[in-house]
């Protein structure tokens, strides 16, 4: 599903990834860990579409990666990217609007209930089914980020790209987190990339990890060189469940019909 040849990024003359060569099957789940500053956000970039290769190749089912965000792609930030001026039921059904083709992304008739019916039903998998009306800077912490996911699920991505998404959260909640995103993973047949400082999130939620890490340091040209993938750990037997839960996937699909 997605290949990386001799993959290089560059900042001027300051390189930060260098010699990425991958693949990644569909339905996997791959976790980045790394020091700061090591290229694992911006290699998430990169799959976005937000940031172009200096050098090498970047495919998508055998074709570059566009050089602009598409609803392939979703992408759950650390800090909650939502409408803070939107109700919960609103952040999400703005996905839906913006899909459409006309410039204001107004929602009418079939197609706005469609798409309260699909947001409504995804809002209660992700267990905020009783706040549709609150706004962001009502909720805690946890429930901004399940209204952050199930924002980038509304777009019925492929590809989900998770950059530290609860480092800011208690452990209790976390571990909430960790098995939502994992049932999410399953019934939506999801490939995640997913970033993250804690190893132990890792090797628990990944099937594959990678280690960032630069093997090549001249401590007098600090920016030469960038880091690689020094380590692909197969990690967990897991396999993602072939079969979506046909509720919400079919709501979804009509949505955007």
């Amino acid at each position: 599903m997605i290949t990386a040849r001799n993959l290089w990024k560059n900042y001027g003359d300051q390189t930060v990834l260098e010699r990425i060569n991958v693949t990644v099957d569909e339905g996997e789940f791959v976790t980045l860990v790394g020091t700061s500053g090591c290229g694992k956000t911006t290699f998430l970039k990169l799959l976005l579409g937000i940031e172009s290769l200096s050098k090498g190749s970047l495919e998508l089912d055998g074709r570059a990666i566009p050089d602009e965000p598409g609803p392939d792609r979703g992408i759950v930030f650390q800090q909650y990217s939502v409408f803070p001026h939107m109700t919960v039921l609103g952040n999400v059904m703005a996905v839906a609007g913006l899909q459409q083709r006309n410039l204001s992304g107004l929602l009418r008739g079939q197609r706005k209930q469609d798409a309260l019916q699909a947001s409504t039903a995804l809002l209660e998998r992700v267990g905020l089914q009783d706040t549709l009306t609150r706004y962001p800077h009502e909720l805690s912490g946890g429930m901004r980020q399940r209204l952050a996911i199930a924002q980038a699920l509304m777009a019925r991505p492929r590809i989900l790209l998770l950059d530290e998404p609860f480092g800011a959260l208690d452990p209790g909640i976390r571990a909430d987190m960790h098995e939502l995103v994992l049932e999410l993973w399953r019934e939506n047949n999801l490939t995640i990339f997913m970033v993250t400082h804690d190893l132990k999130e890792g090797f628990h939620l990944g099937t594959r990890l990678w280690v960032f890490d630069k093997p090549r340091i001249d401590p007098q040209a600090p920016g030469a060189y960038g880091a690689t993938i020094t380590y692909d750990l197969p990690v967990g037997e897991r396999a993602p469940a072939r079969q979506e839960t046909p509720s919400m996937a079919s709501m979804l699909a009509t949505t955007q019909a």
